[in-house]
């Protein structure tokens, strides 16, 4: 086999090796959070779900507060991902469980990826983790505040047991710019945005 036939061999592999995160990851649009299951919801948001708004949320806090957007949003985007191994572990579960660290999963979800792209990815779930940077306390508070965005539309659909998540999102917050989003969050109408167009 001669040079240029074996860096496209490489190459193949790298990019099946993309394909095959890809695949994976799409149980994330089918993993139920649990979590919420024990609230009483029978069909609760999956982890995709979960993400994409942590996503918004983590961009929108780091705009206010002086961190990157962008960043905060891709941390929120990934944040999650080992989930596609270990399921989406509820609470009052990790006093019973162990799993291996988030990095180490994640480590092994893009472990047939380019270096590029695996080291990207690994390095948003390490930066998530580690929660020092100015962009991981923005997505860890968007992780905290989504929680808490999703308790409060299940209780306007009558849902009376979602308080604790209420309080225990509250809690868990640290940035000024997320403290104030949830106060309005809780004081909030989930339809309330149906009735903001200009021209009404």
């Amino acid at each position: 086999m001669d040079i240029e036939a074996a860096q496209r061999g490489k190459t193949m592999h790298d990019y099946t090796g993309i394909a095959n995160f890809l695949f994976e990851m799409g149980n994330l649009k089918r993993i139920k959070r649990t979590g919420w299951w024990i609230a009483g919801v029978k069909d609760p948001e999956t982890i995709a779900e979960h993400s994409h708004r942590v996503a918004l949320l983590g961009s929108i806090i780091a705009s206010m507060e002086g961190a990157d957007p962008a960043r905060t949003c891709y941390l929120g985007t990934v944040h999650d991902i080992p989930e596609t191994r270990i399921g989406d572990i509820p609470h009052v579960g990790r006093a019973y469980l162990s799993a291996k660290p988030a990095e180490d999963i994640t480590a092994d979800q893009v472990s047939g990826c380019p270096d590029e792209p695996a080291l990207a990815i690994k390095g948003a779930v390490e930066e998530f983790e580690a929660n020092e940077t100015l962009e991981a306390r923005c997505a860890k508070d968007a992780d905290k505040l989504e929680c808490l965005v999703q308790a409060i539309e299940y209780k306007h659909t009558g849902l009376q047991t979602t308080e604790p998540w209420v309080q225990n999102s509250l809690k868990a917050l640290k940035t000024e710019s997320a403290k104030r989003i949830a106060e309005a969050v809780v004081d909030g109408d989930p339809l309330a945005w149906q009735h903001t167009r200009a021209n009404d």
